[in-house]
């Protein structure tokens, strides 16, 4: 099975840029046509959150019109710039936002791996948390499948990064987490957002991360005193392939048009297998 992730889309209205300098429409349309080029379409894609930028009703009313390309099912989860309420709202169809009451957090049992997505979001704060009933209740439905391969979703990233402005707006209590993860194995990998960048750690006897954005990119700076800027490095997403003899493979693709593919030869123009 291959899943994709895309993260931190932050959909603005028709015609509105974020940060006044960033077209995420037109970025995430690029991502959209990207994934559906490949000549392996991935089998189902999860989207960690920051869906939209201001957590508005008519955001997320485009970001459904954005998203309407796909040609596989995707699971969505909330990100700190995202309303519970106007998520739900917009997508009614998409019947496991409403799964554990208030908060997002779900499970998918459809596809060879099982995902599990876990709500970290705190109302009107940049960082997240995570909610003892949430914890309760991934501990609970991991324990229900512990021979099934899962993939474990959230929006903040359980782990430092070294960025210290994201830092301070990461995740107040991941030892919460890390108690229950360590206790099933079959948790392959925690797939996050928030950073917008590909960034990997050892974490919890698995391995966690996060992806960049179709979109703009966190300054790579690993100063403790970093200061909070975007660069327009290039977009990307990832895809997580699975099976069972070698476990989930991660791979980090970048979008644009760029020269290639090129078959290897040598100087004397034969094929270099």
């Amino acid at each position: 099975m291959i899943l994709g992730q895309i993260s931190d889309l932050h959909i603005k209205a028709h015609g509105q840029k974020s940060y006044r300098v960033v077209d995420t429409a037109g970025s995430l349309r690029r991502c959209i046509a990207h994934i559906g080029s490949l000549k392996q379409l991935p089998e189902a894609i999860v989207i960690t959150g920051d869906l939209v930028d201001s957590g508005l009703p008519v955001e997320y009313g485009h970001l459904r019109e954005l998203l309407a390309p796909l040609k596989m099912p995707y699971y969505l989860i909330p990100g700190n710039h995202d309303d519970r309420g106007a998520l739900r709202d917009a997508f009614p169809d998409h019947a496991y936002l409403r799964q554990n009451g208030d908060r997002i957090d779900y499970v998918v049992d459809e596809h060879e791996l099982r995902i599990v997505a876990i709500d970290t979001v705190v109302p009107r704060k940049s960082g997240g948390r995570l909610d003892p009933d949430s914890i309760a209740w991934l501990d609970r439905t991991l324990r229900a499948a512990p021979d099934r391969p899962t993939m474990l979703v959230m929006h903040h990233p359980p782990f430092r990064t070294w960025i210290g402005h994201m830092d301070e707006i990461g995740l107040e209590n991941p030892d919460l987490l890390r108690s229950v993860v360590l206790r099933h194995p079959q948790v392959e990998r925690v797939l996050c957002g928030h950073l917008h960048r590909s960034i990997q750690v050892r974490f919890a006897g698995t391995l966690a991360s996060t992806c960049p954005s179709p979109a703009h990119q966190i300054e790579l700076d690993l100063g403790a005193d970093a200061p909070s800027h975007f660069v327009m490095e290039p977009p990307g997403y990832q895809l997580h392939a699975w099976d069972p003899l070698s476990g989930v493979v991660s791979h980090t693709a970048y979008i644009g048009a760029f020269d290639g593919p090129y078959p290897f030869h040598d100087e004397n123009g034969l094929l270099i297998e």
